[in-house]
Order: structure tokens, then C-alpha cells, then sequence
């Protein structure tokens, strides 16, 4: 069943899926790099008040499933996670502290709203990496 959520004056249940890219969508989020940027999204969303559903990190791409409370808009949290982990990325992980141009993923991203579907969507974002799996055995065995 669905779990709503309160504020002072408010009862919501608002569920994201999410998905963005790298720049250029280069396939650069494996080994340690894949562990670090899930651990900086988790920690992004808990510090603005956003809880992390699920989410998955594919070598070209991000899923997550995120609840946002209704006083943030959805451009405005995924615009803090995406700059802040860039940021991170390249502070921490690539040891490069320019002040500007600290890009990391590309502009833009894709989000459409949880229904009653809940459940499917998670699934979905759980067992990407299988279906991406399956998809290049295909590719590979047509050619």
C-alpha cells in the first residue's frame, strides 16, 4: 500500500524516476568511480531532504527513484545532485580543483512520476544491469 508522507500543512506521496547521463554519454562509471557517485547521490539527496528510493549505476547512464517533498521542484533537487556530485567527482575522485568548468554529466535528464506502479519501476531500476547484460549478448551474437 502507499505510504503518505506529512509536512505542516501537507499529505503527499510524490515518486520520481530519474535518469541522466554522463557528457557525451562516455561509459565511465565502473569500478571505483561507479561506488563513489552512488555514495555522493545518496549523500546529496539525504542532505536536502530527499529520499533515495533505489537507484543503479549503468557505465553510460543513472536510474534512481527518488521521493521529493512538494516544496522542492524536481529540475531544482536533480540540478543540486548532478552539480554538487560533479563537483565531488572531480574534487575527490580526479584531483582537479579548477573553480570553473567542473562538468561531468550532460545537460538535461529524463523523469516521469511514480504511480500505482511503484513497485514495477523499482524492479525496473534493480535489474537494469541484467537487461543491459542480455541486450549486448544479442547485439553481439547478430553480429
Amino acid at each position: 500500500m502507499h505510504e503518505w508522507q506529512n509536512l505542516s500543512h501537507v499529505q503527499w506521496e510524490c515518486k520520481y524516476h530519474a535518469v541522466w547521463i554522463p557528457k557525451y554519454r562516455q561509459k565511465v562509471l565502473y569500478g571505483k568511480l561507479r561506488l563513489h557517485v552512488g555514495r555522493l547521490i545518496r549523500e546529496l539527496c539525504q542532505q536536502y531532504g530527499v529520499e533515495l528510493l533505489e537507484g543503479h549505476a549503468m557505465s553510460d547512464h543513472v536510474h534512481v527513484c527518488l521521493s521529493i517533498p512538494p516544496k522542492f521542484s524536481v529540475s531544482r533537487v536533480i540540478g543540486f545532485v548532478k552539480g554538487k556530485s560533479a563537483v565531488r567527482i572531480h574534487r575527490e575522485l580526479l584531483r582537479e580543483r579548477r573553480m570553473t568548468g567542473l562538468h561531468f554529466w550532460a545537460t538535461g535528464y529524463s523523469v516521469s512520476t511514480i504511480g500505482m506502479d511503484e513497485e514495477t519501476i523499482r524492479k525496473y531500476v534493480r535489474d537494469q544491469e541484467d537487461s543491459d547484460r542480455k541486450m549486448d549478448q544479442l547485439e553481439l551474437g547478430l553480429k
